[in-house]
């Protein structure tokens, strides 16, 4: 299989902010505090603008590890087609994000937290740096986002 031409950085750019607008799902790497057990789950996702959004148990090894770590690693798209995304996180109680991103994160991601029993929290990432990349020749200047900008 022969690779496509590699993306023009403006390109590149526009493709992850499509990614993130309209993908619903991502692969969340934590580890464990203590002993550095990694962890790793599928979530549904928001994109804000700015952040992701992501829902989980608080009680899961995931919302464990986010709370204890602050950081996080995603992985969005397919293996030829990737953003990884590092990023700090913030611990939101339910009733701590609006109405307006309850109701745009349960309808992007068809589950609403607010409504299920038990403790869920919300997460928000806020992207330290943002790499995308779709073959090797796209590796060099793969970073679109370093230390926040």
């Amino acid at each position: 299989m022969m690779a496509m031409p590699a993306r023009t950085s403006k390109q590149r750019k526009q493709d992850v902010l499509d990614r993130l607008e309209h993908d619903v799902d991502a692969w969340v790497a934590t580890a464990e505090k203590v002993t550095g057990t990694p962890y790793l789950i599928p979530l549904s996702f928001l994109w804000e603008g700015g952040t992701v959004l992501l829902a989980t148990p608080a009680s899961s090894p995931t919302g464990r590890n986010l709370r204890a770590g602050n950081t996080v690693r995603l992985g969005i798209g397919p293996t030829r087609d990737v953003v990884l995304i590092e990023g700090r996180v913030n611990v939101l109680a339910i009733g701590e994000i609006s109405q307006q991103v309850g109701d745009a994160f349960a309808v992007k991601t068809g589950f609403d937290p607010r409504q299920e029993t038990g403790t869920y929290l919300y997460f928000r990432v806020t992207p330290q740096r943002l790499q995308a990349w779709r073959e090797a020749n796209e590796l060099n200047g793969c970073d679109v986002m370093r230390d926040g900008r």
